[in-house]
């Protein structure tokens, strides 16, 4: 039975992360997922958070809980700890930092994205859609030379997947091209990630 609420969109790529941490876990029939627009001044998710971003978690007791990298730390402990972030010192920080690789990604892409939501055409700025574009690309060179756990899936790799899927989404780049080994890695983690088919927006 659920017992708590997760705020999100189902396009969002950071709402994402949480869904696929819950499928992972086993938590996912404690959760409802409640559509949130962060554009609607009077959506209650800006009570829920004062930032009114999603994903947010709302708790049995009410209390709430954000962002996405809070969320996928409490499921971790919901789930009794060392499940998708590592305690181990040295396997715990190549995790978190293979999920701020993740992140940076999709800060960027949604930065690429927003910009072309709210500004017609002529006033895009090419030289700040380069710039994060400069950011993905470097980031994803990075895995590229080391792709992530082939048998783990850990907050890093929810992270990456989830930026990869923004990708394909959002945004249309062929970053497969030059990057044989992440999008193979890409493909098989589609395939043992619990919880991926069914988190894939459209």
């Amino acid at each position: 039975m659920a017992d708590m609420i997760l705020r999100t969109s189902l396009t969002s790529p950071f709402g994402r992360k949480p869904r696929l941490a819950a499928a992972v876990l086993g938590l996912a029939d404690r959760i409802e997922v409640v559509p949130a627009d962060f554009l609607d001044d009077t959506d209650s998710l800006r009570t829920e958070n004062p930032l009114g971003k999603i994903p947010t978690l709302v708790l049995a007791d009410g209390a709430t809980l954000y962002d996405s990298r809070v969320i996928l730390e409490y499921f971790d402990y919901l789930a009794g700890g060392n499940r998708i972030i590592p305690v181990e010192p040295v396997a715990r920080f190549a995790a978190l930092k293979l999920q701020a690789i993740g992140d940076g990604i999709l800060d960027a892409g949604v930065l690429r994205r927003l910009e072309t939501m709210f500004r017609d055409e002529p006033l895009y700025s090419d030289r700040w859609l380069a710039h994060q574009c400069g950011k993905m690309n470097r980031a994803l060179d990075v895995l590229e030379e080391e792709p992530p756990s082939e048998v783990d899936i850990l907050v890093g790799e929810i992270a990456v997947a989830c930026g990869l899927g923004f990708i394909d989404f959002r945004l249309g780049d062929d970053w497969r091209a030059s990057r044989p080994r992440l999008a193979g890695w890409f493909a098989r983690f589609g395939e043992r990630c619990p919880g991926f088919a069914e988190t894939v927006p459209h």
